[in-house]
């Protein structure tokens, strides 16, 4: 056993145990779980997010960006079924070493299995994007192989699933005008063009012919706001779910909503690579609150819940009736104040709950109420804020408030964000509160050449929140394992070491 990994309380161990024993071999869920991140710059303690989130809220699937040891311990004993995941950066290593995949899941699997009830290892995070090229795509099958040869060495084969998941950027689609008239409601996508990426057909192949054989579903991620900013052929009724959306007709089947459009997409582009039969999970959906137009909580909670009651209804698609994805995994659980935006800005606001665990909208996520509950004994630091001192010369004030959003988060100043609407200098406060309390409310992170002051008065306004942190253990310098862990294997890896 590992320094600093507390042992489970043998009650946990022998439910767990019996849970597994009842499901058999393959473990097979159906239900709507979440994304859980934890790229940000004070993140809720683990144990919290498990007893006041999850739990209360019965979420009981979590899909993880990485394999975080406070998370997975946090996780353990919990009854949550998990996703663990394998960032792209640690692909090529993987990909290069049976030992250093082996090592992996010892380090990230066995020592927590069983009383942390992993159901899939998640390869990659979408590794085939086309902003990346060729960059990940030549070392996804060796990673995926070499994982699963590490569970077969740790007798977990049958019990824990491999998957990759990818975005819709893995097939091509064509949409149609229904009567050319130009109108963002009239063109459509047709599930029946789809097929993968010509670049990516033998990739593919190799790829779902692995994934057959050990039994593993297709994750696909789809991104309906993307699209809808991207794509003025789609209509707001088509994407939101609503009864008023203009039918789709596709040969002989029919469409109501961009989903099973999406879905169908991908059915179609299976069975033109002769894996038609395979079960579909869907590993990454949702609607962002902030940091764009079109982002914010109202349309977010319309299309979070015509999705959720979509999948509760068990409709499937055209091309599946009755037959939904086994699983869909809303994102996320939490804003990110750390996510790249390479994107847009919105990619740090994709949470149903605040960072601090406050629910953005209400949404019955099968819960039995609309209600979601909210985190609560959240430790906070101080309630005090950083803002711009007016009584001052202002004039030069562009450079500081430059430099706080170089390295704070202003995402939400952006057009159609919360606070894009406050009049200069509030968004220079903003800018300022936000560096101030990424820096733990140090007296020298509001300074900002003699400009900023420290108020106990708080200068949100209406939308526009002026956040306090939570406290937190985590520090801009501290790297975290996971990282730790690519930078060691890829030296390794270029070292021949491994």
């Amino acid at each position: 056993m590992r320094s600093g990994h507390r042992p489970v309380l043998l009650p946990h161990l022998l439910f767990l145990l019996a849970s597994w024993s009842s499901i058999g071999s393959r473990h097979v869920a159906s239900g709507v779980g979440v994304n859980w991140g934890t790229s940000s710059s004070h993140p809720l303690p683990a144990a919290e997010v498990v007893a006041g989130i999850l739990r209360p809220n019965n979420i009981t699937l979590v899909k993880l960006a990485d394999a975080e040891p406070a998370v997975l311990e946090a996780l353990s004993g919990s009854g949550v079924g998990v996703t663990v995941g394998i960032p792209n950066g640690m692909l090529r290593a993987l990909s290069s070493s049976k030992k250093a995949a082996a090592s992996w899941v010892h380090d990230n699997v066995t020592r927590y299995f069983p009383a942390l009830r992993i159901e899939h290892i998640a390869v990659g995070d979408e590794p085939f994007l086309l902003s990346y090229g060729q960059q990940f795509q030549p070392f996804v099958l060796g990673a995926a192989m070499n994982i699963q040869l590490g569970l077969v060495a740790a007798k977990l084969a049958n019990k824990i699933k491999v998957i990759v998941p990818c975005s819709s950027h893995v097939y091509q689609f064509n949409y149609m005008d229904n009567n050319s008239t130009g109108n963002r409601s009239d063109a459509v996508l047709l599930p029946s063009k789809g097929s993968f990426r010509p670049e990516l057909n033998i990739t593919m192949h190799e790829l779902l012919s692995f994934l057959t054989k050990h039994g593993s579903p297709f994750v696909i991620d789809i991104d309906p706001f993307l699209s809808f900013q991207q794509n003025k052929n789609i209509s707001n009724d088509y994407i939101l779910f609503s009864s008023k959306s203009r039918q789709l007709t596709d040969g002989r089947n029919k469409y109501k909503n961009f989903f099973d459009a999406s879905i169908d997409t991908l059915v179609t582009s299976l069975s033109k690579a002769g894996f038609g039969d395979m079960e579909i999970i869907v590993g990454r959906i949702g609607w962002p609150t902030d940091g764009a137009i079109n982002a914010t909580s109202s349309i977010a909670r319309t299309f979070m819940q015509g999705l959720v009651d979509h999948l509760q209804s068990k409709s499937g698609t055209p091309q599946r009736p009755k037959k939904p994805p086994l699983e869909t995994y809303i994102f996320s659980l939490l804003d990110e104040d750390q996510r790249a935006i390479t994107t847009g800005d919105f990619e740090r606001h994709w949470g149903i709950f605040t960072f601090d665990g406050q629910a953005k909208y209400n949404l019955d996520l099968g819960q039995g109420s609309k209600e979601l509950v909210n985190a609560r004994n959240v430790d906070y630091l101080a309630s005090k804020w950083c803002v711009v001192n007016n009584n001052l010369d202002l004039s030069n004030v562009s450079a500081s408030f430059r430099d706080a959003c170089s390295n704070a988060d202003c995402t939400a100043l952006s057009p159609g964000g919360s606070c894009s609407g406050i009049s200069w200098p509030g968004n220079v406060s903003y800018a300022y509160n936000n560096y101030f309390q990424q820096h733990d409310q140090r007296g020298d992170s509001c300074d900002f050449g003699g400009l900023g002051l420290i108020t106990t008065v708080d200068p949100s306004v209406g939308e526009c929140r002026f956040a306090v942190a939570v406290r937190s253990s985590s520090s801009p310098f501290v790297v975290a394992p996971a990282l730790w862990w690519t930078i060691v294997m890829s030296a390794c890896s270029l070292l021949r070491l491994t």
